[in-house]
């Protein structure tokens, strides 16, 4: 029984770029989201502090080489990049390109194209768009997949049967999906590559498979989850906070880790068509970002995270599953981090460990 490689997502907008600067202000980053939380409850953590105020940029190489060397120590496999490709416009491609460029920094990693619009929804203005997600034809397909393949022939890129994985955020949102795919797989064997590992993404938007040429879905939690649940009064009441702003009136948009959870299990008996790999999230709460808006999913800790991800772990072994996703390795406007912080340090991380370290002893690896 094979234990599953540990992937986690990995947000690169801790730098700054020309179009934020100009669209939020002269140097915004993720942190600027981060620093501004406020606690809205008591014992509410908020602002997240970076372990030893490391706000960090993603600009230096050295950043990226810290976070590779503590993912190795802590068993965290490779690092999913969100990609950012609008029509040929690309945004925060820097550490992955840096990345790419320097070798010796040693972590396994894939490609998620994170295909949505960008507007100042953070700020409830969601019709004032930003720049819009536009989808060409051919010729935008053969210029994305020329710039992938750079990626792609790197040593250090996930691929199975020697097909680079790649990861569609809204599959379903893309004209003409499944012939890009099939001129993308085209194109890879014509560069030597086996194929295209092409993984969907279950998520708050999409909930099933809607391509044919896919190989496999990955549950993106605890979004997936919370949007499949079939718990009316819940979805009627984060409604009612959402769209009609009850949040000015005092109500709060929480969830209960646990009862995420037992979801998320309930989930895994299910049987689908393709391969699902499972995800994972240590915490959620995106009201840095959000505000009041925002939704808080209480009662999380590294012990409780600890149980869940072993629980993860355990089906994903047993399933005989290449990789388990977490949400995510430094999502921090959102609290779904392993990063080390000031309250934590490095107990999420550490719970990895314990687990897959476990998990080894009794394979006696």
């Amino acid at each position: 029984m094979n234990t599953p490689k540990i992937i986690a997502f990995y947000l690169p907008q801790f730098h700054e770029i020309e179009e934020n600067n100009r669209w939020w202000g002269q140097g915004f980053t993720e942190w600027t989201n981060v620093r501004r939380g406020r606690p809205l409850f008591r014992n509410h953590y908020q602002p997240k502090i970076p372990l030893d105020d490391n706000y960090y940029s993603l600009d230096h190489l050295e950043t990226l080489a810290w976070q590779a060397e503590l993912a190795r120590k802590y068993e965290v496999d490779a690092f999913c990049f969100y990609h950012y490709w609008f029509h040929g416009k690309l945004l925060l491609e820097k550490p992955m390109e840096m990345l790419l460029e320097n070798t010796d920094v040693d972590i396994s990693y894939c490609i998620s194209w994170a295909n949505e619009t960008w507007s100042r929804r953070w700020t409830g203005e969601e019709k004032n768009i930003l720049i819009k997600q536009e989808y060409g034809n051919r010729d935008d397909w053969e210029s994305h997949i020329k710039y992938l393949i750079r990626f792609f022939s790197d040593r250090r890129y996930l691929k199975i049967g020697n097909k680079p994985v790649l990861i569609l955020y809204r599959a379903m949102e893309i004209p003409n999906c499944e012939e890009m795919v099939t001129y993308w797989e085209k194109r890879l064997k014509e560069e030597g590559f086996a194929g295209l590992y092409l993984i969907e993404t279950l998520n708050s938007v999409q909930r099933e498979s809607v391509i044919k040429n896919s190989d496999a879905l990955v549950r993106f939690e605890p979004m997936y989850t919370i949007y499949k649940t079939k718990n009316y009064l819940v979805r009627l009441y984060r409604y009612a906070i959402n769209h009609m702003r009850l949040y000015r009136f005092g109500f709060r948009n929480y969830l209960n880790y646990d009862w995420i959870y037992s979801k998320i299990r309930r989930e895994n008996k299910k049987r689908e068509g393709k391969t699902v790999y499972l995800g994972v999230f240590p915490e959620w709460d995106n009201t840095a970002r959000k505000g009041n808006a925002g939704l808080v999913i209480r009662g999380g800790n590294p012990d409780k995270f600890r149980y869940y991800f072993e629980g993860q772990y355990q089906a994903s072994m047993e399933s005989d599953k290449e990789y388990i996703f977490i949400n995510a390795w430094n999502e921090w406007g959102e609290g779904a981090y392993l990063e080390p912080d000031s309250k934590n340090g490095f107990q999420y991380l550490q719970a990895i460990k314990d687990v897959v370290h476990k998990y080894r002893e009794k394979n006696g690896r």
